[in-house]
């Protein structure tokens, strides 16, 4: 079977690391068994002279299209994957965070299940800080039935890890703007619609958790972000009353819990966990 054609979503911003966008970069194109067709880079605002380097340096140095889109203004991340969905030629988008790592067997293993049918694939994803040293997994729910029941109470998706149709995507009306919840507000949106999803158990993704990464789940602002994101599932129907009333207790009280004790309830609760 011939593969699919396939694009790379790949959003950068100035507080991205130059060697970290490199890395993830030549993950998803050299580093492949199954090399995409097109990488869409979207720069969301005005960056530094060495990441502005460092691109234009990837784009001409691979045998991979790589089209750079830049945006004149810092627009955050789900308007900034919005302008990059329009500009990828193919309806197939794998999305891809500037300082992870993909596996090599990524896209061969997450395209044959979109070949299948499935509108879209995540995998778990493996947590590190130093490459050499991976830590623990991430294992989302599996299957289309897994992943439609606990997508009532958590994101049933690693983020950095998926492969979609974007026709799916834009049926469920696209990214839209909720700081840090833009992707679980999508997936529910599509599951709504009738989406079919799927994991693989496999880690497929390196995740890079640096200084702060259990920090950025909590405080006033995401609790704001948390709130609305319960409101708008509610109002849509994806959630019932009582679901609601317990997405609100447990997320809503995880978001202004101490750090530490986020970090290890998030790795029990939020994101079934395997030992690295």
């Amino acid at each position: 079977m011939t593969p699919l054609p396939f694009s790379v979503l790949l959003p950068v911003y100035a507080g991205d690391s130059p060697s970290f966008v490199r890395r993830a970069f030549e993950s998803v194109t050299v580093d492949q068994s199954l090399q995409p067709d097109e990488v869409v880079v979207v720069q969301d605002g005005p960056v530094g002279a060495e990441l502005a380097e460092e691109i234009a340096h990837l784009r001409d140095s691979t045998t991979v299209a790589v089209r750079v889109l830049q945006l004149e203004h810092n627009v955050g991340l789900a308007r900034a994957l919005d302008a990059g969905l329009a500009a990828c030629t193919f309806d197939v988008v794998a999305r891809m965070d500037a300082d992870d790592i993909a596996r090599p067997a990524r896209f061969a293993e997450q395209l044959a299940l979109i070949a299948e049918g499935y509108d879209i694939v995540g995998s778990a994803i493996q947590e590190f800080a130093d490459e050499r040293r991976p830590g623990a997994v991430r294992v989302p729910p599996g299957s289309p039935q897994e992943i439609e029941r606990s997508a009532r109470f958590r994101s049933p998706f690693n983020h950095p890890s998926v492969v979609f149709r974007r026709e799916a995507v834009r049926a469920a009306g696209g990214y839209e703007d909720l700081p840090l919840m833009e992707d679980y507000w999508l997936w529910a949106r599509m599951i709504a619609q009738g989406a079919r999803g799927r994991n693989l158990p496999e880690p497929l993704v390196m995740y890079r958790v640096g200084a702060g990464a259990y920090a950025r789940r909590g405080g006033a602002n995401l609790l704001r972000s948390e709130l609305e994101l319960q409101r708008r599932m509610r109002r849509i129907g994806f959630t019932t009353r009582t679901q609601f009333a317990r997405n609100l207790a447990v997320r809503g009280t995880y978001r202004l819990v101490p750090e530490a004790l986020r970090r290890r309830t998030y790795r029990s609760l939020f994101a079934e966990e395997t030992p690295g």
